[in-house]
């Protein structure tokens, strides 16, 4: 056996010993001849890790092995909760309100459904620039797999600290600022429309349980690590 060969099996070995402690979008991002020799999941392991990663309560509260905040994960899923509360309440027009007169106070399921659509896609897609400011974990890994010790690299990694920093205190700001207007703006609502706010939370109901439904059906085509750069 060659010393080229010899080397490449001590590092098979060493990469072997620490997987355990990878997180899953390391594992999840392994080369081919990495995976082909190291990842021994199942399908459906491969698609657990998947849930992992995508679906909101499970990423927020069941998730551990990772390299963001596990508060500002929590955070993030109540602040897409209030924003699914705003965005339901910004669809009560007009013919909304005139449609509850009409049916005396009931709740119109059919009706109501394409809102709730409509609120679960958006609040979905605003939640996208809170995952790209709030999680840092691609960060981390990028700096983790610098392994040399250049002066170049040893100043990517102090950019890229540098980065996560300004990247978590824009976060706070942005969030608090959006979240005083959305306090106002639902207060606002609550106040003027106190008939209506049984129906406004059944809708964010309904809503915000279908978004614990949709990953496990498009578990391959929402990944959300792609918007963690």
């Amino acid at each position: 056996m060659s010393s080229k060969q010899l080397n490449y099996n001590n590092e098979d070995l060493n990469f072997a010993q620490d997987f355990s402690s990878y997180s899953i979008n390391e594992i999840n991002s392994l080369n081919y001849e990495e995976a082909k020799i190291n990842d021994k999941r199942t399908y459906w392991q491969y698609y657990l890790s998947l849930i992992k990663l995508k679906h909101n309560f499970i990423f927020a509260f069941c998730h551990y092995k990772d390299y963001n905040s596990q508060a500002i994960k929590v955070y993030i899923f109540f602040y897409i909760f209030v924003i699914n509360c705003t965005v339901s309440a910004m669809f009560y027009s007009d013919d909304t309100m005139h449609k509850i007169y009409e049916d005396k106070g009931s709740f119109d399921f059919a009706y109501q459904l394409p809102q709730m659509f409509y609120s679960l896609i958006i609040s979905s897609l605003l939640k996208l620039p809170l995952n790209f400011l709030g999680l840092y974990e691609n960060n981390i890994l990028e700096i983790k797999n610098n392994i040399e010790k250049g002066n170049q690299i040893i100043n990517k990694n102090q950019n890229k600290t540098i980065c996560i920093k300004y990247k978590i205190l824009s976060f706070f700001i942005i969030t608090y600022i959006f979240l005083f207007f959305i306090w106002f703006y639902l207060g606002c609502f609550c106040a003027v429309y106190k008939n209506t706010q049984i129906h406004l939370l059944k809708d964010v109901s309904i809503s915000f349980t279908l978004s614990f439904i949709t990953p496990f059906l498009n578990v391959y085509y929402l990944d959300y690590s792609e918007f963690l750069h």
